[in-house]
């Protein structure tokens, strides 16, 4: 089976260095990238990029602009870096279809962990998972949600949180385990990131949006 791809993006060498080291230790192959230009131009003639880690203050292109670009053509998993804790920041990633956000400095395994956990439901999806509930129809192979036959287009995170959603339909679910089962690590922020993803998730579905009910001071409920 072929090495899964990683395109590391840094204008940092020693960064570059250090991420690569612990990827290629967990059996990842790594493309390198020192600014937004040369990631995109990687990106678009490779074509077969599994997961992109992108830092956000860069040279020439920041990662905020690589990202709308990858994102206008692909879902391609992406992780942000940045040197920043600030909340807008991590806000507009989110917006942008960032799957994961992780400030510096951080804990190398730590990335290398939340890299796993993310190819591990993008690559372990059996060709015939198909859930359906009032009038949603979640492909998981295809990555292809539809309501009432329309085709919706959502993030990765938001197509999982929704398949969790619809996989424990009428049951509550609180922000914890939403995390733990939905970002499948040990999550250091707060819950403002569900609520965050609930929110765009909702505004997506339009009218279906109303099947998540909030469980104040607790959670979420999927219910038709």
């Amino acid at each position: 089976m072929d090495k899964l791809k990683i395109l590391v993006v840094d204008d940092e060498s020693r960064m570059r260095k250090l991420v690569k080291d612990f990827l290629i230790k967990s059996n990842f192959e790594v493309l390198e990238a020192q600014d937004g230009a040369q990631a995109l131009d990687i990106f678009f003639d490779r074509n077969d990029i599994d997961l992109v880690i992108l830092d956000v203050m860069m040279p020439k292109m920041d990662g905020w602009e690589v990202c709308r670009e990858i994102r206008a053509y692909s879902k391609v998993p992406i992780i942000m870096l940045t040197a920043k804790s600030d909340e807008r920041d991590e806000l507009q990633g989110f917006e942008l279809g960032v799957d994961e956000y992780i400030s510096k400095p951080f804990s190398p395994k730590i990335l290398v962990a939340r890299v796993e956990a993310i190819l591990r439901r993008t690559n372990q999806l059996s060709a015939d998972e198909v859930i359906e509930a009032g009038g949603i129809v979640l492909n998981k192979a295809a990555h292809m949600v539809t309501i009432d036959g329309e085709q919706v287009e959502l993030s990765y995170k938001e197509f999982e949180l929704l398949a969790y959603f619809m996989e424990n339909k009428g049951l509550a679910l609180s922000r914890e385990k939403i995390l733990n089962s939905v970002w499948n690590y040990d999550y250091f922020g707060d819950a403002r990131t569900i609520d965050t993803h609930v929110k765009k998730l909702r505004s997506k579905m339009g009218q279906k949006g109303d099947m998540i009910k909030t469980i104040w001071g607790m959670g979420y409920k999927f219910e038709i």
